[in-house]
């Protein structure tokens, strides 16, 4: 069975644990697969968490002998089913947060025990679940580490967004040409147009609008010199 699932029995079962000695003999469990994972990561694992990997393999042992009362269930030891570790980065995780959870359940049962036996042995299995915890951590900055140094692409499996400015960038420049058209086109039209020419035919210099003005410039004074000759005449 794969790590990851594993993990997520041990703490489903811890979670339905009410009793004392269930919260014992799950905390013995997490510690026995503890001790499994780091011994399957130190033969199969990456090289840079082989060293880690054995000293988790030794402290979950440690803890294991600390809880001298399992009381394993019928299920048997659920460290025994671990077939694989698919995923070495989401395994370290998973047993973090079930370590994490070990130590919580234990200082609960060491705070409300009349047992000074019982007490001492929740301490010890404290202190081997923090330091189980920290080469769960060690590990994991070291896996951090070795993406880091690989590019990019090689991590996320893609060359990443550096292509999306350029793409946003290429319609401000084809824009500038068409605003800049459409004020050419709209241009002669205003020019064309001049206070006071409204009702008059528009032409070039010279022709028959400017003629038909001056013609009736003259034609206003028509009347001025019949009333003079009429003035003469009588």
């Amino acid at each position: 069975m794969d790590a990851e699932r594993l993990i997520g029995l041990s703490r489903h079962a811890l979670a339905r644990s009410r009793e004392v000695p269930d919260i014992v003999a799950e905390a013995w469990q997490a510690q026995a697969l503890a001790q499994a994972i780091g011994s399957r990561l130190a033969a199969y694992g990456p090289p840079e968490l082989r060293g880690e990997a054995r000293g988790l393999t030794e402290i979950g042992g440690r803890a294991c002998g600390v809880l001298d009362h399992p009381m394993v269930r019928s299920g048997g030891v659920r460290a025994a089913q671990l077939s694989e570790v698919g995923d070495a980065r989401g395994t370290l995780i998973a047993l973090g947060t079930l370590l994490a959870d070990v130590g919580i359940a234990l200082v609960a049962v060491a705070c409300s025990t009349d047992e000074e036996g019982l007490y001492w042995q929740c301490i010890e299995a404290i202190d081997a679940a923090d330091e189980s915890s920290d080469r769960v951590r060690g590990m994991l900055r070291r896996l951090t580490v070795r993406e880091g140094d690989r590019p990019p692409e090689a991590v996320l499996g893609r060359a990443g967004p550096a292509a999306a400015p350029d793409a946003r960038d290429a319609p401000a420049v084809s824009k500038a040409p068409r605003a800049s058209g459409a004020r050419e086109a709209s241009g002669p039209p205003a020019v064309s147009r001049a206070p006071g020419s409204s009702g008059r035919r528009s032409g070039p210099p010279g022709s028959d609008g400017i003629a038909g003005s001056s013609g009736s410039a003259d034609g206003a004074d028509a009347p001025v010199d019949a009333v003079d000759s009429t003035a003469g005449s009588s």
